[in-house]
């Protein structure tokens, strides 16, 4: 029984995405319309940029969905991919453009590359090849399967290779954001593998143990030290606005403090679309990284809570993709997207809240940024695709026939 990949669509994961994307570029107009204009510039530069990665993310994610999961479960593709994108992180350590602080911008004329957004998808893809071929050794031997019964990587081909080099250039940028992200990516694929409970609360409880540690050692120590060592300069800002933003407002404190700001002026149904006064020179990166605070003071905390109830219910519907899924394959690619899109949420609102350090990182979906939309298009696309796989094998098997290739 041949049944057309079009009827298997799942429109509870394709409209919330459409919806959020589309919400997307209405907030990129009016968080920089207005600092256009008084510039000069044009108020639909951004949102045009914007647009086309949009009009790009809708193609590519028709493309992937179209693509047989056998092609995408290619063990030395995805290999393949990931160094890939570990040498371009690579190169834009080393000759990419410098934006606040930090390197990992690769400038191609009018657009930029920033390899590290890209690797979030191409980590969790290729930790759910890796993983998924380990399950009979990781039923029977737990986490030293992982290892492949070797504490000490002895080849570039060893997962363990790729995680730790692409997290030590990522390091070195410095990009803590996508550090943090990428560390609990990691974490989370590592304890959806099929490891045992006491692993993962292992792993949990080591997150929470180093970054009691990280905190307590940066506030014992000093701010001011730690800011004198190399590459930390930038990161000793962050955590000197957490622990106090109003001691500095003219410096490591000023972003934080006028994002409480900007939540502030919202109130319940906030000043209306378009009439922030936060974003107009107040509030640095009111269009990426705290562009939730804007949000927040033009729709209020009632408009606000509806885009985040739309948001979670799309990682819900995402998470049960993966829960579903019988392939192992595909449960850890849909359940680790899931992962990115939760992580992403909860790192970028504590940061803009004060709940834990701002660490510059995109809301997914309503920041300004054409890499971050294009890769969560693309993860977007993979779960469609795994859910359709799923559910034709299903079909196939309550006509009775035997599941047929994977599509």
């Amino acid at each position: 029984m041949k049944i057309e990949k079009r009827y298997l669509l799942n429109y509870s994961i394709l409209i919330p995405y459409l919806i959020l994307s589309i919400l997307g570029l209405i907030v990129v107009y009016s968080t920089t319309s207005a600092n256009s204009i008084q510039s000069g510039g044009n108020p639909f530069s951004s949102v045009l940029t914007q647009g086309v990665f949009w009009i790009a993310s809708l193609i590519g994610v028709a493309l992937i969905y179209k693509f047989k999961l056998d092609f995408l479960k290619n063990q030395r593709l995805v290999t393949i991919v990931m160094w890939l994108v570990i040498l371009l992180l690579i190169i834009s350590r080393i000759f990419g453009a410098q934006i606040n602080g930090a390197r990992g911008w690769i400038l191609l004329g009018p657009l930029s590359l920033q390899p590290a957004e890209y690797l979030k998808i191409v980590m969790i893809w290729y930790l759910a090849s890796v993983f998924s071929r380990q399950q009979e050794l990781i039923a029977k031997s737990d986490y030293y399967a992982l290892t492949q019964n070797q504490f000490f990587p002895r080849s570039f081909s060893d997962w363990r290779i790729a995680v730790l080099v692409s997290l030590a250039v990522i390091a070195s940028l410095p990009d803590l954001g996508n550090a943090t992200i990428l560390s609990l990516l990691v974490v989370i694929m590592i304890s959806l593998s099929g490891i045992s409970y006491r692993w993962f609360a292992t792993f949990m409880g080591g997150i929470a143990v180093l970054s009691a540690a990280v905190l307590g050692a940066i506030r014992l120590i000093g701010v001011d030290v730690v800011a004198n060592v190399p590459l930390f300069g930038y990161i000793a800002k962050r955590f000197s606005a957490f622990y106090n933003p109003f001691e500095d407002l003219s410096d490591s404190g000023h972003q934080l403090a006028n994002s409480y700001y900007a939540m502030s002026n919202g109130g319940w149904f906030g000043m209306g679309l378009g009439n922030s006064i936060e974003k107009n020179g107040y509030l640095p990166e009111a269009h990426t990284d705290f562009v939730f605070a804007i949000v927040i003071e033009e729709l209020g905390f009632v408009g606000a809570s509806l885009i985040l109830g739309l948001l979670f219910f799309l990682i819900l519907r995402v998470l049960l993709v993966g829960i579903r899924a019988r392939d192992p394959f595909n449960a850890l690619l849909a359940t680790g997207v899931g992962g990115l899109l939760l992580t992403q949420t909860f790192v970028n609102i504590g940061g803009i809240s004060g709940l834990i350090p701002s660490t510059g990182v995109t809301f997914p979906f309503l920041s300004q940024g054409g890499n971050s939309l294009l890769v969560l298009s693309i993860a977007i696309a993979f779960v469609l695709n795994v859910d359709a796989a799923e559910k034709k094998r299903d079909l196939e098997i309550q006509a009775g026939g035997s599941p047929g290739e994977r599509a």
